[in-house]
């Protein structure tokens, strides 16, 4: 395990290349699911990701390791990856996408609560839990305002809440596992357990390769995921995940829903209202006040 007290410098620059490749991606799952069928698209995603980090692995000379606390880890790690993106892709159907990161921004608070049960942290304070009630009431808010516009809006919602907890659920687990692992070992490892389970999932929802009907959109959002989503991403997920608590690396998801939104509203043409932008604003100043007084209480601790 790392010393967690000594923090590389790259550990900022891998977090906002975080955020920037989080922002797109909501974006980017509506689209490559728009004329593919969602377990082929996260599937071909997914496969495009290990493809190119097992030729990274093998240029850079990076050991996979298979011993059995690294396979417990990668086992980790696919929980959030098979249960997060499969959810996340059929929620694409029905939500838009600046919504899905909006939902998504939730994950701090959950990995808080399942990290008190799991890792022993302390409960929340009466400010975590404002934030948590605030947070709340901005996600009602907000779904509200969708559900009154298509009849399959709650489905979509439900969806996304499960991919959330088990996002949430993976980052925390991740964290019991002592073992230090090269992040971008980890990530091939993850996504060559993964693809088993994607491959299932698209014999049993689909099962054909409808090539003529995929739109370039689609293709190309495909490929930008595939590269960036998938393997980068993943890449600085694990590095930061290394150095910083599960909580505190969640804290990405209170940054980008804001700039999902916007692109989602310029790329997409996706409405926003005074319903949807006072339901978004709550949550975030939720979320906001929730890390707040996380950060409060470690200082207190030290």
């Amino acid at each position: 395990m790392p010393d967690t007290g000594s923090i590389p410098r790259a550990v900022p620059f891998a977090f906002l290349l975080g955020v920037a490749i989080w922002s797109t991606t909501p974006l980017g799952i509506v689209w490559s699911s728009e004329t593919i069928h969602p377990t082929m698209a996260v599937l071909l995603r997914m496969a495009i990701g290990w493809l190119l980090g097992v030729i990274l692995l093998t240029v850079m000379r990076i050991r996979l390791p298979l011993y059995r606390a690294a396979l417990t880890l990668y086992g980790y790690s696919t929980i959030g990856l098979v249960g997060g993106m499969l959810l996340s892709y059929f929620a694409a159907r029905y939500l838009a996408s600046g919504t899905m990161s909006l939902i998504f921004g939730l994950a701090p608070i959950i990995s808080g609560l399942l990290a008190r049960r799991i890792l022993d942290e302390p409960g929340f304070n009466r400010r975590q839990i404002t934030g948590f009630l605030v947070a709340f009431i901005g996600l009602g808010i907000v779904c509200a305002d969708k559900m009154t516009r298509g009849q399959h809006i709650g489905l979509g919602i439900m969806l996304m809440l499960g991919a959330v907890f088990l996002f949430s659920l993976s980052a925390v687990l991740v964290k019991t596992v002592r073992v230090n692992i090269h992040p971008l070992a980890t990530t091939v490892g993850s996504l060559g357990m993964s693809l088993p389970v994607f491959f299932a999932a698209w014999l049993i929802f689909d099962g054909t390769v409808p090539v003529q009907h995929w739109s370039d959109k689609s293709i190309t959002a495909v490929i930008y995921l595939g590269i960036f989503g998938s393997l980068i991403a993943s890449v600085a997920y694990f590095y930061i995940l290394k150095y910083l608590k599960a909580s505190t690396v969640t804290l990405v998801t209170l940054i980008t829903p804001a700039f999902a939104i916007l692109l989602g509203g310029w790329l997409n043409h996706e409405p926003l209202n005074w319903q949807l932008a006072f339901g978004a604003a709550l949550v975030l100043a939720g979320l906001l006040l929730y890390h707040s007084a996380s950060h409060r209480r470690i200082k207190a601790a030290k």
